[in-house]
């Protein structure tokens, strides 16, 4: 990046890194940015690196917090009988907006895809085996996405906690096939919830 002075070629660099960010976005943000307020740079600035210092994994449920056991996890007035399984931290926040559920939550990070090279062992799956004994659950809603990775997720999920009497529902299908949780809407994702059935 020669055509730059080398902060500037620094900053677009660092943006190009971001998820969907191209190179002519990073370009059009890095000049957004050096066209702004310091005060504004600066606010964006801190925000980031407030929310790398405070924010962390809920230990219970593996959700993004800045409090641990999250506000979720620590909500008396939530249904705590009733996990609810999802991939990411985002899928939380899907389902929370559409005002149907009202049970407790736990995030995988990921789903099981051997062509990635993740298995069972790099999802939080042992810590939600372990939330199962510990905790008077009765029900176990998988959540995840409607694709090969999310059904596989699905399905070994199923196989390992139907032994212990729990059961376990799958979301139903108003959610596209090979689609994300976040990018359906709340009507959509509320008829899924409302639908879900028993796995096996």
């Amino acid at each position: 990046m020669l055509y730059y002075a080398e902060p500037v070629a620094r900053l677009i660099t660092a943006l190009n890194k971001l998820p969907g960010v191209g190179p002519k976005t990073a370009q059009r943000l890095a000049f957004y940015l050096l066209n702004a307020s310091g005060e504004e740079a600066r606010d964006l600035a801190m925000a980031i690196l407030d929310c790398k210092e405070t924010v962390c994994r809920c230990k219970e449920c593996g959700n993004l917090t800045d409090r641990d056991p999250c506000r979720l996890c620590s909500d008396a007035a939530r249904d705590h009988t009733v996990i609810c399984v999802v991939e990411d931290p985002k899928d939380v926040v899907a389902l929370e907006k559409t005002r149907e559920y009202k049970g407790l939550y736990h995030v995988l990070h990921g789903a099981i895809s051997p062509i990635d090279g993740i298995g069972p062992d790099q999802l939080t799956i042992r810590q939600l085996l372990e939330r199962v004994v510990r905790k008077p659950v009765q029900e176990l809603i998988i959540a995840t996405n409607p694709d090969v990775e999310g059904e596989a997720t699905a399905l070994y999920l199923a196989k390992l906690i139907k032994p212990a009497g729990i059961k376990v529902t799958r979301i139903a299908y108003g959610i596209p096939v090979g689609g994300d949780l976040d990018y359906a809407d709340e009507l959509t994702l509320a008829r899924a919830l409302e639908g879900r059935r028993e796995i096996g």
